[in-house]
């Protein structure tokens, strides 16, 4: 299965803006996740599991020590997911 990084992305803010209701012009890759999405722990819990859900990936806490912006997010969905190509 090999996908394209843009429609990773263009899948992820999908999800973003549908299930936590955000507008789409407020996803910059350079932006804060947390602060823009405005996640607590219950939201980060349902985004684990519906990026987990859409992508077939398995995703723990210390995946998102580093993930501070959009693009970090966006980076992590990636290499699970070319990690579960190999």
């Amino acid at each position: 299965m090999n996908i394209e990084i843009e429609d990773i992305l263009n899948k992820i803010n999908e999800i973003l803006v549908e299930e936590f209701e955000v507008d789409g012009d407020v996803i910059a890759a350079d932006k804060n996740l947390k602060e823009t999405l405005d996640l607590d722990s219950l939201d980060y819990v349902d985004l684990v599991v519906i990026i987990e859900s859409n992508f077939g990936v398995k995703l723990v806490e210390s995946d998102f020590a580093d993930v501070v912006s959009f693009q970090d997010f966006y980076n992590l969905i990636e290499k699970k997911i070319l990690a579960k190509q190999d």
